[in-house]
């Protein structure tokens, strides 16, 4: 009997989620969870707290950032881009870009896994 492959989503299908209770701010910390992935791609919530952040690096793919709460600084091919609750901003692939927490601040990233 043939396997079925196995299932890589982190929610309930069929039901309605409010991301920014899903997770939590931990004091001097970033906090992920992977909500969703597979070959397609990955759909990551984190919470970072004030003072944190991610170093430059870059991907290999597209990745979209959707602010769920507070304010982002983002910095994306050397460009400063400041992103709060309900805008998105999108990160190219191969381009090299970093986060920073001026305050608490929630996200939800998009990464595709797919060539640009």
């Amino acid at each position: 009997m043939p396997q079925s492959p196995p299932k890589r989503r982190k929610i309930a299908a069929a039901k309605a989620h409010d991301l920014v209770s899903l997770a939590d701010y931990a004091d001097g910390s970033i906090v992920s969870r992977t909500l969703a992935e597979n070959d397609a791609g990955t759909l990551t919530l984190f919470a970072f707290d004030a003072g944190q952040g991610l170093s430059e690096h870059s991907a290999p793919f597209d990745a979209i950032v959707q602010v769920l709460d507070g304010e982002a600084e983002l910095t994306i091919g050397g460009k400063a881009i400041r992103a709060a609750a309900g805008q998105l901003v999108l990160m190219p692939a191969n381009v090299p870009h970093a986060l920073q927490a001026p305050q608490r601040f929630k996200m939800l990233l998009t990464m595709f896994r797919a060539e640009a």
